[in-house]
């Protein structure tokens, strides 16, 4: 095959762009003779095909403000761009998450069937449940009987799945 051939799967290999990788001057006659990925492979092993170490032009005054920022400093009201929730990050998806979990053991349980479950998960998903407990009200209003022994355990296995 050809040279490209071979700096083409190295850099698959190596997860590396194909400028970055050299080719020894020894191992330019085996590189040429390469066939097979396995080929390549051998030729990293022993050396005849390198990639280039990884570049980082991280500035020395953004090392020296991430450690201030660490200690709390230039983190004021000033410097702040958004709500507090928009800095807080995305809680929706936990409420959800959650109350998506709930309904999905209620459906291995056998206390929903797929309708029901179909209706309460685009309900949740329209966001009309406030937490896990409004939903668990309007739930067990609309005649589905969950008891709290029930409840403990599947609130064991959420703490379970999160661990």
């Amino acid at each position: 095959m050809t040279i490209k051939f071979a700096k083409r799967v190295a850099s698959e290999i190596l997860n590396r762009g194909e400028s970055s990788i050299r080719i020894n001057s020894s191992g330019l006659d085996e590189a040429k003779k390469a066939m097979t990925r396995e080929d390549v492979r051998t030729l990293i092993k022993n050396g005849g095909i390198y990639a280039l170490k990884a570049k980082h032009n991280k500035s020395t005054n953004s090392k020296l403000l991430k450690i201030r920022r660490s200690k709390g400093r230039g983190r004021g009201q000033g410097k702040r761009k958004g709500t507090l929730k928009a800095r807080r990050g995305e809680l929706w998806i936990k409420k959800v998450r959650s109350q998506r979990l709930l309904l999905l053991r209620l459906k291995l349980m056998g206390k929903l069937d797929n309708s029901k479950y179909n209706k309460y998960y685009m309900l949740i998903k329209g966001n009309s449940f406030s937490d896990k407990a409004s939903l668990i009200l309007h739930l067990r209003e609309s005649g589905i009987k969950i008891s709290d022994d029930e409840l403990k355990n599947i609130k064991d296995f959420m703490k379970a799945q999160y661990k």
